[in-house]
């Protein structure tokens, strides 16, 4: 008889946090720079890869987003990671895509994106929507063309609008009109917050941006008044828990600058009741895996049945019509109950 926690191994799972430029492998790093004639090597690609602070991170993510160059490049990175997403058996994914970065290279972000969506659509599996993203340090101006971009798209599959990049480098509120202007358009709302900004970033993005889904989002641990709101409101936090140990985010929120895996706020945040999924964020620059957060969040003391719960809240929250969440809700049911899950 397996163990509760191997046959976990088989559950389907949800994406909801996944940035396609941090899932490009040192080897499909080379293959894009072979196609613009740089030698490259896996190594030199991991070395890039290799960061302890946020500030690290962007600078890597600057970097291997100079290698998209043409809709053909982002066409690649999504055939390889919708193949990763099938071979861990996750038959949904919300995946996010940098309008900003593409825009300010002066890219044709409409072509691109029919690039990704034809590579996506080529498969079965996994079903993928799209979020747009737009990179706070560019401003307001820059956002709302990344915004104008998803509504164009909205009916090919962009279903939400969100803000990346430093959080601490605008206030929230110089964001306000986009936001306004993504909802009107029929997007859902998302944004980066309190992943190295505090407790008050997760709020603004809440009540003044209207954010659905907080990116991160674990400084909430905090405040017990934000975790209650998020409770209330039902608005889950997309927590990247390798993410937040790679890019210096946990040394930040909890003060300790030797912080581990062990002091992650995950086990707080799952006590008061806030909503939580789990996510990889950017898999390849970080080296994570989705079935291994869930393992380091049962390491941290999350117990069987939170896993199932989080596991499950990921398809609970994705932006998907009624009739085809309930599908996916009760096929994954279905399988807890095979597996002996429940």
């Amino acid at each position: 008889m397996h163990s509760w926690t191997e046959r976990f191994q088989e559950i389907p799972l949800a994406e909801l946090h996944l940035h396609a430029e941090g899932s490009i492998s040192p080897q499909t790093a080379c293959e894009l720079a072979a196609r613009q004639g740089m030698k490259l090597s896996p190594a030199e690609v991991s070395a890039r890869y290799a960061y302890t602070d946020f500030g690290g991170f962007l600078d890597a993510f600057k970097w291997v987003t100079s290698l998209l160059r043409a809709p053909e490049d982002y066409a690649l990175v999504v055939r390889r990671l919708c193949e990763s997403l099938r071979a861990q058996n996750v038959p949904y994914a919300e995946i996010t895509v940098s309008a900003g970065v593409m825009l300010l290279r002066g890219q044709d972000v409409e072509a691109n994106f029919a690039a990704m969506r034809a590579a996506a659509t080529a498969q079965t599996l996994p079903r993928v929507q799209w979020i747009f993203d737009a990179v706070r340090q560019f401003g307001a101006a820059a956002a709302m063309e990344a915004a104008r971009a998803a509504a164009r798209l909205r009916n090919a599959g962009v279903v939400a609008f969100g803000l990346g990049g430093d959080e601490l480098a605008a206030p929230a509120a110089e964001f306000r009109e986009v936001y306004e202007f993504a909802a009107a358009s029929g997007l859902h709302r998302v944004a980066h917050a309190g992943e190295i900004g505090d407790a008050a970033q997760v709020r603004e993005a809440i009540e003044q941006l209207g954010a659905e889904r907080i990116g991160h989002g674990i400084a909430a641990w905090r405040d017990p008044a934000l975790m209650e709101l998020l409770r209330e409101r039902n608005i889950p936090l997309e927590v990247c828990l390798t993410s937040n140990l790679r890019t210096g985010a946990l040394k930040r929120q909890t003060g300790r600058v030797a912080a581990g895996m062990e002091d992650h706020p995950l086990p707080i945040l799952w006590r008061s009741g806030a909503p939580i999924t789990l996510s990889t964020d950017d898999p390849a620059m970080f080296g994570a895996k989705l079935r291994e957060e869930y393992e380091k969040a049962r390491r941290m003391g999350i117990p069987a049945s939170g896993l199932l719960q989080v596991a499950r809240a990921s398809f609970q929250h994705a932006f998907l019509a009624a009739p085809e969440k309930e599908k996916l809700l009760g096929a994954f049911d279905d399988e807890a109950r095979r597996l002996g899950l429940v």
